[in-house]
């Protein structure tokens, strides 16, 4: 069993990736001490559970990525040739179900509380000789719990966009999309002080869907990639063009005559297949690692590509 050979990184790439692994840990940091706020403040509001419990499945992306860093860096072994690169995509997968059954229990604990009609109160306190509503201790910690994420979310963005890392972008995405948790909570609460007693459980359900739409959409993304999908964008799941890209590339060599290609994602890598008709009927091993190196130097993601003569291309 002959193991491929370890992905070689760019400086560039290993320095992003060195940042992104910054940014996770402090992300965990700080949704930690969100995480401490939001429980000693949120009292028996629903919405504020609500957005408590979301703000700890903030905790499974980065804690994803992070397990999955450490075991994508090992070198292909004979017990797992083709390396470790797909663990990225695992971890992705295990976050999108994680957020998706989540979403559907606050869902259920949400709607419960509608059709129970349930009436939460929110009291008050004395500091300093006044009379001091407890909602307005919640809706600062809401506060807090909105601006760090958001502010995270958009550093990660663009380094998940760079690096083409799943995992990344959709743990940036629930950061920067947090806001809209924290305005729905805040709603809530706000409609127990007015004596709404559904405005709490509605606030409540509304983060939930919001949930919900992000553990689909990132299950989705995550089976269509274990399933080998072509090479598409890790934000607009669009299909790149790479592979026209790679056959322009190769076809500009004199001894060859046609090129076709079938490419996979791994990760942010690309790997695949590369079918050549050459001129000529007999083609040395040193020709053939030539156009490899050639189809590898295209972009910096391909990794592990095979090039095989053909007599003829298939339709």
């Amino acid at each position: 069993m002959k193991p491929r050979h370890p992905y070689r990184i760019t400086p560039e790439e290993q320095r992003k990736r060195k940042r992104v692994l910054r940014l996770e840990w402090l992300t965990i940091a700080l949704v930690l001490s969100i995480v401490v706020v939001m429980y000693f403040t949120m009292g028996s509001s629903q919405a504020m559970k609500t957005a408590w419990i979301e703000d700890m499945l903030a905790l499974v992306p980065p804690l994803s990525f992070i397990i999955a860093e450490r075991f994508r860096n090992k070198a292909p072994d004979q017990r797992f040739p083709y390396g470790y690169q797909q663990t990225t995509l695992l971890s992705f997968l295990v976050s999108a179900v994680a957020i998706l059954v989540m979403g559907l229990y606050m869902l259920y604990d949400a709607a419960s509380g509608l059709l129970a009609q349930e009436h939460p109160t929110i009291g008050h306190f004395d500091r300093f000789g006044l009379h001091v509503w407890a909602g307005w201790g919640m809706i600062g910690a809401l506060v807090y719990s909105v601006i760090p994420p958001l502010i995270l979310g958009h550093f990660k963005m663009g380094l998940g966009r760079d690096l083409q890392e799943r995992t990344v972008l959709a743990d940036a995405t629930m950061n920067k999309d947090d806001w809209q948790t924290g305005a729905a909570a805040m709603l809530g609460v706000l409609g127990i002080g007015a004596g709404l007693w559904w405005a709490d459980s509605a606030a409540a359900a509304f983060i939930s869907i919001n949930v919900i739409k992000d553990g689909v959409t990132h299950l989705r993304q995550g089976v269509m990639n274990l399933l080998d999908q072509r090479p598409t964008d890790a934000e607009k799941n669009q299909p790149l063009q790479i592979d026209r890209k790679l056959q322009d590339a190769l076809e500009q060599d004199e001894a060859v005559k046609a090129v076709d290609v079938r490419l996979r994602g791994e990760g942010p890598y690309i790997s695949g297949e590369v079918f050549v008709v050459m001129h000529k009927q007999a083609v040395t091993p040193e020709e053939l690692e030539g156009l490899k190196c050639k189809a590898e130097a295209v972009d910096h993601r391909f990794y592990g590509l095979t090039v095989t003569p053909v007599g003829q291309l298939e339709d």
